[in-house]
């Protein structure tokens, strides 16, 4: 049993799996990559999240959170950028996780991404919902309000959940169920819809970075920092910077820790890599060039935001629009409002487009039923049951949780993918140094250090509530491993065949 745990795959073996007909289309270039790394990364980050990072959290210093966990997330990507030049095939971290850590520790990081795409991906219809409520508003309609938000919410003024008086998000359900019909049809529809949305926010974001400059207030980024630039915890404990009424850390550091969810996007270009036509030259490029381009307009929007309205007075659901509103502007809060739902109905895409890429590489090796969550459809070439699956949990938990919990608990998932996955590179570097590497993170070991160590910080920082339930998460995950998983996988097979797992 030991030896099957830690059984590595090789790397031949994955590229052989790329073979045969139960495979994925290769119709991505350069270009497409680029714009689903931007298509999920500029979206609910810039548009919502920002104007909750800088209310409750970090005040203007929320300029400086965007580079520290842009900072962080660069480091990752090198090292997601080197893997998916190396191992071009559906699964991301997971498959990462396979070829240096084994089976138990590829089952671990695939079983957070799962947590990590349905989760960011509900996180998103939320997002959707209030801009698309924001929208309808100038015009006068309203969606009735038993309907409009989540049950229940955290209030960090009092520290603890309140009831909101509704019952369900239904525009998030609606969205998300929409969506799910066109992943189904097929990668290339997806591919063309998400890079027409990209061209649509990146246009509005310019637009407002360039408008909103001139009605920036420099008075409001005093003072820059009103609760610091730190806000470390560890495990709970706040061990530097202030706390809200619950105990929950506040400062820039803080913030950045919130925040980190806008960076999300960027690895979901890597588990497209069996779809990218050239993926030991294209996946690297859209990797790095996506993120790069975002951390410059995350910057650029925050510093408007943040000067335009002072942070106290941002509006938590429509932030960016609503600055615009309360300078006296209601023409380009419409314009914001309809690329803000532009903007976030890529991102939610390509985030409902990668979590059944993962759901198809575990079920290739056995370790989820390969019936259900391997089947690819035979005239559109996608994942399609694992794609109607993945829409109706992200629609329940979409209309039932709220925002703040859902991107804190996305956050945590997230920066645990990318510490294996630093972790995974700097093992290769010593099991593997031979390996052909298209492409290679710069600096030797330290970039992966430096990914791990960063994205360690950023994950001390997170409430308690968040690693609780991340921990709660993992063992459901052991559970279905140990009892479904380790006896059906194909590594298994293999081992009593008598076959060489050894990389």
């Amino acid at each position: 049993m030991k030896d099957q745990l830690f059984a590595k795959k090789p790397l031949s073996l994955l590229l052989e799996e790329m073979k045969g007909e139960n495979r994925l289309r290769r119709i991505l270039g350069p270009v497409q990559l680029t714009s689903l790394g931007v298509g999920a990364i500029i979206g609910t980050g810039i548009f919502v999240l920002t104007g909750q990072a800088a209310h409750d959290k970090a005040g203007p210093a929320l300029i400086l959170s965007f580079v520290v966990s842009g900072i962080a997330c660069i480091f990752a990507a090198m090292c997601y950028a080197e893997f998916a030049s190396m191992v071009p095939v559906a699964g991301s971290a997971y498959t990462y996780a396979f070829a240096t850590m084994g089976e138990l520790f590829a089952w671990i990081i695939g079983w957070d991404l799962v947590l990590e795409y349905t989760v960011v991906s509900a996180t998103v219809a939320h997002g959707w919902s209030h801009y698309f409520q924001d929208f309808i508003g100038i015009f006068g309609l309203h969606v009735p309000n038993a309907v409009t938000r989540a049950p229940f919410d955290y209030d960090p003024s009092l520290g603890r959940i309140v009831s909101t008086g509704t019952t369900l998000d239904l525009p998030a359900i609606v969205i998300t169920l929409i969506l799910t019909v066109i992943l189904v049809k097929g990668i290339h529809e997806s591919a063309s819809f998400n890079t027409a949305m990209v061209a649509i926010k990146l246009g509005v974001v310019l637009f407002v970075i360039a408008a909103g400059i001139f009605y920036i207030n420099p008075a409001n980024w005093t003072p820059f920092a009103p609760f610091g630039y730190t806000g470390i915890s560890f495990f709970g404990k706040t061990v530097s910077g202030m706390t809200d009424a619950g105990g929950q850390p506040l400062g820039m550091l803080a913030g950045a820790g919130i925040i980190f969810f806008a960076y999300i996007g960027f690895d979901s270009v890597s588990t497209h890599a069996e779809e990218a036509r050239n993926p030991q030259k294209d996946v690297p490029i859209g990797i790095v060039t996506s993120l790069i381009l975002c951390t410059i307009l995350y910057i650029a929007v925050s510093a408007v935001l943040t000067g335009m309205v002072p942070y106290n007075k941002i509006n938590i659901d429509a932030p960016v629009s609503d600055a615009f509103r309360q300078a006296g502007l209601p023409w380009a809060q419409l314009l914001i409002s309809a690329g803000a739902l532009a903007g976030i109905t890529s991102v939610l895409l390509v985030m409902m487009l990668s979590q059944p890429r993962v759901l198809l590489a575990i079920a290739r090796d056995g370790l989820l039923p390969q019936s259900f969550f391997g089947a690819v459809h035979e005239k559109f070439r996608t994942p399609w049951k694992s794609t109607i699956l993945t829409g109706v949990v992200v629609a329940i938990l979409g209309a039932f949780l709220p925002l703040r919990i859902l991107a804190e608990l996305t956050n945590i998932g997230t920066l645990l993918a990318f510490v294996i996955v630093c972790l995974s590179v700097l093992i290769m570097r010593f099991t593997n140094p031979g390996a052909h590497r298209p492409f290679k993170a710069p600096g030797g070991i330290v970039v992966p250090i430096l990914g791990t160590a960063c994205c360690l910080l950023l994950m001390f920082s997170l409430p308690a509530e968040n690693w609780l339930r991340l921990f709660i998460w993992l063992l459901l995950g052991f559970v279905i491993y140990f009892g479904y998983g380790r006896l059906h996988s194909a590594m298994r097979s293999r081992m009593e065949g008598g076959a060489r797992l050894e990389p």
